[in-house]
C-alpha cells in the first residue's frame, strides 16, 4: 500500500467527460489499495474568466475580494470530481483550502503555505475515502480566502505531499512528461524516465512549462518524488527525484528557451563603484527581478554601458525607474523586445569539460550573433535574436546528442 498525492490541471478536468476520466483513473489507484488525495484546478478557462469579472467590475479592486472571487473554480471542479468518484462506487469527499485548513500568510494572490492540517485528512485516506481537494487556496491568519498565484495547485499538491509523508506526488497535464527539449520545435525530443530535482528546477525557471518553479523547489525541499504524466494517455511519465537516484546522468539533460525576456541598456553611465549597486537597488526597490548581467566600459574608461534583461512585461516600468532616478546619470536607454534566452542544463555538467565550447561552436556555426552568457553549476543560458529561436534549439539538441536514435 502506498500514500499518493495526485493532481490534476485545468485541461484535465476541463469538461464533465474528462472529470469522469479523472475519476477512473483515481479509482485504480484506489482498487490497487493506495491511500489517495487528489487536488484539483479550475477547468480549463475558468480562472481567466473569473479574473475577467473581477477587473471589469474595478480595475483598482480589493485583493481579498479577488482571491474569494477567483478561487471559486477550483471548488466546483473538487464537487464535481467527488460526485463522479461517489457515482462509481468510490468513498470521496470534497475539501475546500479553509477547511483542512491549509495556512498561508497575508499575501493576496500571492500567499505562501506556512502550516498544513493532516489529521483529519490522514483519517480518512486510513478509511479508504479519497480526499478531494480544491487547489491553488488557502486561509489566511485573519480567516480570508488566500491563493497561491499560477500554478499554485503544483505547489499545495507537492505541500500535502510532504505534509502527510506521501511516497509520490503525482501531476497529470496535457503531455507525457518530462522532455529534452519542446517536442514542437524538435520531433526528436524524447522523453526522460528520470530527472534531479536540480535539473528540474533550472528548467521550469527557464521556460519550460511542466511544472512550475514554486513546486519544485518545494519538492526539492522535503525530497518529495514528483511524477509527471498525461491524463491522456497510459504511458510512464517522468520521474523527478533526488540526484542520487539516477544512476549515470547526462553531460546535458534538456534545452529551454524563454521568449517573454527582453534586454535593456543603460548607455554611458559614470564608470565609478558602487554604480551597479545603486542602478540594481533601484529595479529591486520596484519589484523588477533582473537575470542576465554584461558590463562594457568604454576606451577611456570613465563611461560604462550596463546591459540586462527583465521580463518582457517589466520593460516600460525599468524606463520609468530609470529616468526618474536623479542620482544616477546616463546617457540613453535602449531596450530590445525581439530575444530569446536560450538554455543548456544538465547537472553533468559539474564534471565535464567542454559543454560551454560546443554550445558556443554550434551557434556560432549557424551564423547566430551570441549577445549575453550567463552561467550555473548546471546551466549555461545565453540570449540571442528571437527569430533564431527554433534554430538555434534544434542544431544544439543536435550537437548535444539528445536527438532520438
Amino acid at each position: 500500500m502506498s500514500r499518493i498525492v495526485m493532481k490534476f490541471g485545468g485541461t484535465s478536468v476541463a469538461d464533465l467527460d474528462r472529470i469522469r476520466n479523472v475519476a477512473n483513473r483515481v479509482k485504480k489507484e484506489v482498487d490497487a489499495g493506495n491511500q489517495v488525495s487528489v487536488f484539483v484546478s479550475a477547468m480549463a478557462g475558468t480562472t481567466d474568466r473569473l479574473v475577467g469579472y473581477v477587473e471589469g467590475i474595478s480595475p483598482m479592486h480589493d485583493a481579498r475580494e479577488y482571491d474569494t472571487v477567483v478561487s471559486a473554480g477550483e471548488q466546483i471542479t473538487a464537487g464535481l470530481l467527488a460526485i463522479a468518484l461517489q457515482d462509481i462506487g468510490v468513498p470521496a469527499r470534497s475539501w475546500l483550502g479553509w477547511q483542512i485548513p491549509m495556512r498561508t500568510n497575508k499575501v493576496h494572490s500571492a500567499a505562501r503555505i506556512e502550516d498544513i492540517g493532516t489529521e483529519e485528512l490522514i483519517s480518512r485516506m486510513e478509511d479508504g475515502t479519497v480526499c478531494v481537494i480544491a487547489g491553488f487556496q488557502g486561509i489566511s491568519e485573519d480567516n480570508r480566502i488566500t491563493t497561491l498565484g499560477r500554478g499554485g495547485s503544483d505547489t499545495s499538491a507537492v505541500a500535502l505531499a510532504a505534509a502527510v509523508n506521501a511516497d509520490r506526488c503525482d501531476i497529470y497535464t496535457d503531455v507525457e512528461g518530462v522532455y529534452t527539449t519542446d517536442p514542437r520545435i524538435v520531433p526528436k525530443a524524447r522523453k526522460l524516465n528520470k530527472i534531479t530535482y536540480e535539473e528540474m528546477l533550472e528548467m521550469a525557471s527557464l521556460g519550460a512549462k511542466v511544472l512550475q518553479t514554486r513546486s519544485v523547489a518545494m519538492a526539492m525541499s522535503h525530497g518529495v518524488r514528483v511524477q509527471v504524466l498525461s491524463s491522456f494517455t497510459n504511458k510512464p511519465g517522468t520521474m523527478v527525484v533526488d540526484e542520487e537516484e539516477i544512476v549515470e546522468n547526462q553531460v546535458v539533460s534538456g534545452i529551454t528557451y524563454a521568449k517573454n525576456e527582453a534586454q535593456v541598456t543603460i548607455v554611458g553611465v559614470k564608470n565609478k563603484p558602487g554604480i551597479a549597486s545603486d542602478v540594481f537597488t533601484l529595479l529591486a526597490d520596484n519589484n523588477i527581478n533582473v537575470d542576465m548581467i554584461i558590463q562594457n566600459e568604454t576606451e577611456d574608461g570613465r563611461k560604462t554601458d550596463l546591459t540586462f534583461t527583465v521580463p518582457e512585461n517589466d520593460v516600460e516600468k525599468s524606463q520609468e525607474a530609470l529616468k526618474a532616478a536623479s542620482d544616477i546619470e546616463f546617457n540613453n536607454v535602449i531596450t530590445d523586445e525581439n530575444v530569446v534566452k536560450i538554455s543548456v542544463v544538465g547537472v553533468g555538467m559539474r564534471s565535464h569539460a567542454g559543454v560551454a565550447a560546443t554550445m558556443f561552436k554550434t551557434l556560432a556555426d549557424k551564423g547566430i550573433n551570441i549577445q549575453v552568457i550567463s552561467t550555473s553549476e548546471i546551466k549555461i543560458s545565453v540570449l540571442i535574436d528571437a527569430e533564431y529561436t527554433e534554430l538555434a534549439v534544434r542544431a544544439l539538441h543536435t550537437a548535444y546528442g539528445l536527438d532520438v536514435e
